[in-house]
C-alpha cells in the first residue's frame, strides 16, 4: 500500500504542503459553522469565513516557525500584505476546486488512502498508524470523513496544477539555445583597487564633521527606550503544576480504548469503471453495462481477478497491481465501498458497488484482527495528553482572573505572578520599533509603550501575544527620544567621511587603470588566477560580477570592465577566453526540455488562474485581511 508514497515522494510532499496539517486550530468542519456576517470573501457563491482564514494563517505561521526556529516572530503575520496574500491564496484554491469539479476530475480511493498514509502526523515508528490517525483527528474534533474530504479537495487541485505542469511545451531549438547560454564558459580574472591605501590622502576637518552632523540630524536620533518588568503566562507554563494520578490514567484508558487499539484491517482489490461527474445518463448506463459484463467474467473465473483488473480497471493507482488497494481500516474508504468490503469474507467477491467514483467490483483479499495495547504501553502518552488537557483547562480558568488582577492591582505585577505561579522577569532596554523572539511581538511592544505604562505608571493590559499566551508589563526605567550630541558621534562621522574620500580616490584610480587596459597599455595590476565560470556555476565570483562577465563584449579578448564597490573600492574584471559548448548529448537535452516544460507549464497555469479569476464572481470584504 505504501509503494506509491515511496515512489512519488515529490508529489506527496507537494500535496501535503497544500494540506498543511497544523492540528492546533479549528477543524475543517468548522468552516461552514460561521454566519454570513463573518464571510471575508465570496467566490462564485462559495464563502470564505474568518475561521478558514484564521486556520490558513495558522498554517503559514507553523511553516515559518519550523523554518526559522527560535528566530520566528508571530508579529510578521500582522502585516496586512501577508494577510491579504493568504486570503488571495484561499480565493485561488476555491476557484481551482470549482474548476476541477466542473471538468470532472476524480480522485481514486487508493490515491486518497496513500496520500493520508504519507502524512507524518499519522505515523508511529516511521509508518502510518491507524490508531494515531484516529487519535489526532479526535483530538481536533474532526471526523475522518471531513478530513478525507479535505484531502480529496487538495488532490483535486493538485491534479489541476499537475495537468498544466505536465503539459508545458519546449522545442529542441529553445533547449539548444538555453544549453549554449547556460553552459558557455568564460575564463575570468579579478583585480581589486582597495580603499585602504588612499585613506592616508583623505583629510577631514572639524568643520566638515559639524556640517555633516547638522545636515543629518535624523541619523543620530534615538527612539524612546524602556526597561520593563514583565510576566508571560501560558498553558505550557502551567504544566509543571499539573499532577496526573494512576486513577486518572486508568479512567482515560478505559474510556478511550479505541485510541489505543489497532482496529481490524482489511485488504481488498477492486476493478473500477469510472463515471465522469458530468456524465450523461447514457454514459452512466454504458459504464454500468460494461461493469456488469466484467462482473460476469470475474464470477466465472474468480482466479483471474488480478488479470481482469489490469485489463479493465480505470483506477490508475491500483490497476497495474491487479486492483490491490492494500490494507485499510474503518473510515478510510468512501462509505458505500467500505460497507461492501465489511460484508465480505476473505476471498469473496462483491456485486457492483456504486460510489461517486463509478462502479466497483471488490474482492476481499484478507483480514487482520484488531489489537489493543496495554495501559502500561500507553501510560506516557496518556499522562502527557492529560497534562496538556489539564493545563489548558487551568489556563482557561485563570486567564480572566489574571487579566482582572493585572488591571485591578495596577501598581504591581506580583499578585498576578503569585496567582499563576510564574516568576517575574526584567527586560533589557527596548525601543518601540524593535520586535524580536517571544515575548517581544508587536502586540507586546504596543502594550509596553502604551499610555498606561509610560505616563500613568500602571501595569499594561494583559494581551494575548500567541494562542493561549498572555503578557503583561510595567515600567522600570524610561529614556525619552533624543538626538545624540556631536561629541558622542563626531569620531564616527570623521571615519565615515574619511572612508568616503578614500573610496572616491580608489574609484578614480580604478577608472584610470580600466581606460589604460582597454587601450591595450600595460599596467601593473595584481590579478587573481584565471578561472572558468558559467552563468550557473561561478563560486569564484559574486552574482553581480558573474552577470557582468557574461554581458561583456567578447569579440576582442582580453576584454575589461570595472565596477564601483563600497566595501572593496573598485573591482576590475578581465575575460580571457570564451568556451562554447562543443556538443550536446541527448541526456542533457532531455533534462533541459523537461525543465522548460515545467517553466512553460507553470506560466500556462498562472495564465489560466488569472483568466479564471478574471471571469469569476469574486467579492472581498473591505479590509478583510487586516481584521485580525
Amino acid at each position: 500500500m505504501f509503494d506509491f508514497v515511496q515512489n512519488n515522494k515529490r508529489f506527496v510532499q507537494i500535496v501535503l504542503l497544500l494540506i498543511v496539517l497544523t492540528f492546533t486550530f479549528w477543524g475543517v468542519d468548522n468552516y461552514n459553522k460561521s454566519s454570513d456576517s463573518e464571510a471575508l470573501a465570496t467566490v462564485n457563491g462559495d464563502k470564505i469565513y474568518q475561521v478558514e482564514f484564521d486556520q490558513a494563517m495558522a498554517q503559514q505561521q507553523e511553516r515559518m516557525r519550523q523554518v526559522m526556529g527560535s528566530s520566528f516572530d508571530p508579529a510578521m503575520f500582522e502585516n496586512p500584505e501577508i494577510k491579504r496574500s493568504v486570503l488571495e491564496s484561499l480565493i485561488s484554491q476555491h476557484l481551482l476546486m470549482k474548476e476541477a469539479r466542473s471538468i470532472g476530475l476524480t480522485v481514486s480511493e487508493k490515491l486518497l488512502a496513500e496520500s493520508i498514509a504519507g502524512i507524518d502526523a499519522f505515523h508511529k515508528n516511521g509508518k502510518f498508524d491507524k490508531e494515531q490517525y484516529e487519535a489526532v483527528l479526535r483530538r481536533e474534533n474532526m471526523t475522518p470523513q471531513v478530513f478525507e474530504d479535505r484531502v480529496a479537495r487538495e488532490l483535486y487541485m493538485r491534479q489541476m496544477i499537475g495537468g498544466y505542469m505536465q503539459n508545458g511545451y519546449a522545442s529542441r531549438t529553445t533547449a539548444d539555445n538555453l544549453i549554449r547560454l547556460n553552459e558557455q564558459q568564460r575564463v575570468v580574472a579579478v583585480a581589486r583597487i582597495p580603499v585602504e591605501p588612499y585613506l592616508a590622502q583623505a583629510k577631514v576637518d572639524d568643520a566638515s564633521v559639524k556640517s555633516y552632523y547638522d545636515a543629518n540630524l535624523k541619523e543620530f536620533e534615538t527612539d524612546e527606550q524602556v526597561r520593563v518588568e514583565y510576566l508571560t503566562f501560558s498553558a505550557g507554563s502551567l504544566q509543571p503544576q499539573v499532577v496526573v494520578d494512576e486513577a486518572e490514567i486508568k479512567k482515560y484508558y478505559d474510556e478511550h480504548q479505541s485510541e489505543f487499539g489497532t482496529p481490524e484491517q482489511r485488504r481488498a482489490a477492486h476493478i473500477l469503471i469510472s463515471i465522469n461527474a458530468k456524465a450523461s445518463d447514457a454514459d452512466k448506463l454504458a459504464a454500468k453495462t460494461k461493469a456488469e459484463q466484467i462482473l460476469k467474467q470475474v464470477q466465472s473465473s474468480p482466479g483471474k481477478f488480478p488479470d481482469l483488473a489490469k485489463q479493465y480497471s480505470q483506477d490508475p493507482g491500483s490497476a497495474a497491481n491487479g486492483g490491490d488497494l492494500g490494507e485499510f481500516g474503518p473510515g478510510m474508504m468512501v462509505k458505500p465501498f467500505e460497507d461492501a468490503v465489511y460484508k465480505l469474507k476473505a476471498g469473496e467477491i462483491s456485486g457492483l458497488v456504486q460510489t461517486d467514483f463509478g462502479y466497483h467490483i471488490i474482492k476481499l483479499l484478507g483480514v487482520t484482527s484488531a489489537k489493543l495495547k496495554s495501559v502500561d504501553e500507553v501510560k506516557a502518552d496518556i499522562t502527557q495528553k492529560l497534562k496538556m488537557q489539564k493545563s489548558s483547562e487551568l489556563f482557561a480558568g485563570l486567564a480572566e482572573k489574571f487579566s482582572n488582577i493585572v488591571y485591578e492591582q495596577s501598581d504591581t505585577l506580583k499578585p498576578a505572578a503569585e496567582l499563576v505561579k510564574v516568576p517575574l522577569q526584567q527586560s533589557e532596554w527596548l525601543s518601540k520599533k524593535q520586535s524580536g523572539p517571544m515575548p517581544w511581538t508587536s502586540k507586546a511592544m504596543q502594550a509596553v509603550f502604551s499610555e498606561d505604562v509610560l505616563k500613568k505608571k500602571r501595569n499594561s493590559a494583559a494581551v494575548e501575544i500567541a494562542p493561549d499566551t498572555l503578557f503583561a508589563a510595567r515600567l522600570l526605567e524610561y529614556k525619552p527620544a533624543s538626538t545624540k550630541p556631536l561629541k558622542e558621534v563626531s569620531e564616527g562621522i570623521r571615519q565615515k567621511l574619511l572612508r568616503k574620500q578614500g573610496l572616491e580616490l580608489a574609484i578614480k584610480e580604478g577608472q584610470k587603470v580600466l581606460a589604460q587596459l582597454q587601450r591595450g597599455e600595460k599596467v601593473d595590476v595584481k590579478w587573481t588566477a584565471p578561472a572558468s565560470i558559467t552563468r550557473v556555476q561561478h563560486a569564484e565570483l559574486q552574482n553581480s560580477l558573474a552577470r557582468l562577465a557574461f554581458q561583456m563584449d567578447a569579440s576582442k579578448l582580453p576584454a575589461y570592465a570595472g565596477v564601483e564597490n563600497e566595501q572593496n573600492g573598485y573591482i576590475l574584471l578581465r575575460v580571457d577566453a570564451v568556451k562554447e559548448v562543443a556538443a550536446v548529448d541527448d541526456t542533457k537535452h532531455v533534462r533541459y526540455m523537461h525543465e522548460l516544460r515545467q517553466i512553460t507549464g507553470e506560466e500556462m497555469f498562472q495564465a489560466f488562474l488569472a483568466d479564471t479569476r478574471k471571469g469569476a464572481d469574486v467579492t472581498v470584504k473591505a479590509f478583510a485581511a487586516s481584521q485580525k
